[in-house]
């Protein structure tokens, strides 16, 4: 057999294992490895020879001209040889956290001696856990739209999340984008099931034509199960948005057992019979690194490292995450091609905004048109920014302060002390690698203060 590795980042340098790790399937594979391309140069290359060809997530398969069944990822090969059960989630910002969610729940659920995988962009590279998957395990699939464009099976319990705008500097527009992301559900049968946020269009029209047993959330007030929202309040994380992950996390657990463990009653009483599981889960659930995650406390300013985000709901939820808080944001960075004016009104809308600071390919657009006291341009000085949304936040703390010992004892207002946000909702490749080193940047130096 001949195959193709198309890039050679994390998942092409799995592939490459997956058959030198396997005697038998090395000992008749020809593997060759294409790197350092342009997409469009692939549509010219001679693919005769190859029976299997392995995609990148970036690389959209209309480059690739070849019959389907020759073309393939990480994700289709997966979805077609594992022999465990695979819940699937995907949506356009929070996968990773709805994803260990689902993982904390079944570690605290199931007998220790069930392997439980996580994988996709926040865990291994599917192909790692492979070989090792026998149909006792359960596989959580973290799936984005470049992973589920060509895929032809669908998970057993599909989550889709809020769906909006975002990679269209990928995808050719945003219907593209969401018919990837339809393949989450579009094979599913009568016997799966799909949990959905009921409350976002795009969800509701992506979901609508699936033939599994829809869950839709958030439950209303009349449908909640009594102890919900009391389950919900023990999450060791900030923010009404993580109670939505929550909730589909939960659901998605439930649908588990419904489906695979045989469980026969309500979602009620599966939270009150297992209710101390539950709490345990979310009581000691750690924020994933980079998403609202609480970096230090210095001079009663709070600094947060939420570089993760890279699109509207994102930055939405981390501003939400912090009501009636003076806030300093530090927001930009490149380009993905969606509509700047809803990320203006979001920021400079807001009447506890202290100070937009700006970075990177989006600033100036950020900055046209707005009030220039409400904004600090910082461009791709990342350090300069840092301290420049540092010295904003203790002004504005200092000046609270002064006005307060001017009033009378009886009359001194409750000085609330700002927060220095970063939430960039703009990709990171302008000034660093990834949003990892951005965020890794951003903790070092305030760390360092």
């Amino acid at each position: 057999m001949n195959v193709l590795i198309l890039g050679y980042g994390l998942e092409g340098k799995s592939v490459e294992n997956y058959f030198k790790n396997d005697s038998m399937l090395f000992e008749h594979t020809n593997l060759d490895i294409l790197d350092n391309f342009k997409k469009e140069e692939l549509l010219f290359k001679d693919y005769s020879k190859y029976d299997l060809i392995f995609r990148t997530p970036s690389i959209p398969p209309k480059f690739i001209p070849v019959e389907p069944k020759r073309l393939t990822s990480v994700t289709k090969f997966f979805f077609e040889n594992s022999p465990a059960p695979i819940i699937g989630v995907t949506g356009t910002k929070g996968k990773g956290t709805t994803c260990s969610l689902i993982k904390s729940l079944l570690k605290n659920l199931l007998p220790p001696e069930r392997n439980i995988y996580l994988v996709g962009n926040i865990g291994l590279p599917a192909l790692d856990v492979l070989p090792d998957l026998t149909k006792s395990d359960v596989v959580i699939y973290e799936l984005s739209s470049f992973q589920l464009w060509d895929l032809e099976k669908s998970p057993s319990i599909s989550v889709v999340l809020r769906i909006e705008q975002d990679h269209l500097d990928v995808h050719e527009n945003f219907e593209e984008y969401l018919s990837a992301k339809k393949n989450i559900v579009k094979f599913q049968t009568p016997s799966d099931f799909c949990i959905y946020f009921k409350d976002n269009k795009n969800t509701n029209s992506l979901v609508k034509s699936s033939a599994s047993k829809k869950l839709p959330y958030p439950l209303s007030s009349s449908e909640r199960p009594a102890n919900l929202d009391e389950l919900l309040s023990t999450l060791n994380i900030p923010g009404a948005h993580n109670k939505e992950n929550a909730e589909s996390a939960l659901l998605a657990t439930f649908a588990y057992f419904k489906k695979f463990e045989s469980y026969k009653d309500s979602f009620e009483n599966f939270l009150s019979s297992h209710s101390s599981e539950i709490k345990s889960a979310f009581s000691s659930f750690k924020p994933l690194p980079h998403h609202i995650e609480f970096v230090r406390e210095l001079n009663q300013i709070k600094y947060y490292d939420d570089s993760f985000s890279t699109v509207l709901p994102s930055l939405e939820a981390a501003i939400k995450s912090f009501p009636k808080t003076p806030l300093v944001l530090i927001a930009g960075g490149k380009d993905k091609g969606f509509d700047l004016a809803l990320v203006k009104r979001l920021i400079f809308d807001n009447p506890y905004l202290i100070k937009a600071v700006l970075i990177g390919e989006t600033a100036n657009k950020l900055a046209d048109g707005e009030d220039p006291e409400k904004y600090f341009l910082a461009g791709n000085d990342f350090e300069k920014a840092i301290l420049s949304a540092k010295s904003f936040a203790e002004e504005k703390l200092e000046s609270e302060e002064l006005n307060s010992d001017t009033c009378l004892i009886d009359a001194k207002p409750k000085i609330t002390p700002p927060v220095v946000l970063l939430s960039p909702c703009a990709s990171s490749f302008d000034m660093f690698e990834s949003y990892k080193q951005r965020g890794d940047i951003f903790k070092q130096i305030v760390n360092n203060f």
